[in-house]
């Protein structure tokens, strides 16, 4: 594990992203509908306060980390093996007096993720908020396939890394001056719908991190801690440049009533809201669902 540490500012001009792919194969987008982010929201209790947010180089994970810094948080972005865009990201925390150190490991390691908390803790002296959002579908396998070895991969990065991290945060912010905090982790629609063709233990193991996420809640309300998670729906990342074909992202977006897909910028404010005790200090143990209405509870 390395750290790297740059501190900057950040500046609100925002870069145009091109989506990685069409979608939808069914009709063009006509142009009043290719979606433009609008302005980041800000919460000016999060100014000065200590995140960490795990696979933070590219997708949602950098998005949030912007949103963070934006309100004037100061950032620890981990990464495990995009390291050009994830020092880019850094590099782009800057003009409004953020910091933000960077932060490489591989989460499934033993031992990782305590280190990782650790690293974060000795750069900013705390930790008020722990964003979960590394993880990964591993590959589409379908039931007849499946192997111990596979069934462990996609445990170890989705749901043993989570736990570690949550054990670790839980020691940092109860032993801590002013104790308490925050802890975000990310569940998926997958969690609510089974998944996918070949996608079905990525699922499962989304929805542990739903269920974990309501008994973590109430275990850690008396200590100051409130637990809550964001369940993107099917949103533009790399995740699914690497896993669905332009077919498959046609037929999602068949079920979603806005129409389209999202874009890692609309989950920011989910998280901000979620981590904001002025906006959510009453909050815990919920899911909060980002995905176009595709699913309603």
């Amino acid at each position: 594990m390395t750290l790297r540490r740059r501190t900057a500012t950040f500046g609100h001009a925002r870069r145009r992203r091109r989506f990685p792919f069409r979608f939808s194969e069914r009709k063009p987008m006509s142009p009043h509908r290719l979606l433009r982010p609008s302005p980041t929201p800000l919460f000016p209790d999060l100014a000065g306060k200590s995140v960490l947010v795990t696979g933070a180089s590219t997708g949602i994970g950098a998005a949030v980390a912007e949103g963070f810094a934006a309100s004037g948080a100061k950032v620890a972005v981990h990464y495990n093996a995009s390291r050009e865009p994830a020092e880019q990201l850094v590099d782009r925390i800057q003009a409004a007096g953020s910091e933000a150190v960077l932060i490489q490991g591989d989460v499934t390691e033993p031992g990782a993720p305590a280190r990782i908390v650790k690293a974060a803790v000795d750069a900013f002296g705390r930790l008020d908020v722990l964003v979960n959002n590394a993880g990964g579908l591993v590959e589409r396998v379908p039931i007849p396939d499946y192997t111990p070895e596979f069934a462990t991969r996609v445990l170890d990065l989705n749901v043993t890394q989570v736990i570690a991290f949550v054990t670790a945060a839980v020691q940092q912010m109860t032993g801590q001056p002013d104790p308490g905090g925050s802890i975000i982790n990310v569940s998926s629609v997958a969690a609510r719908n089974g998944g996918g063709n070949g996608a079905v233990l990525y699922a499962a193991a989304k929805g542990f991190i739903s269920t974990a996420t309501h008994g973590w809640a109430k275990e850690l309300a008396k200590s100051g801690i409130r637990v809550n998670a964001v369940a993107p729906g099917v949103i533009a990342t790399p995740f699914h440049e690497r896993f669905s074909t332009p077919q498959q992202m046609a037929a999602m977006q068949a079920t979603i009533p806005m129409d389209r897909i999202g874009i890692p910028e609309e989950c920011v404010g989910a998280f901000l809201f979620l981590a904001s005790d002025a906006a959510s200090g009453y909050i815990t143990g919920q899911i909060l669902e980002v995905n176009g209405g595709q699913y309603m509870p």
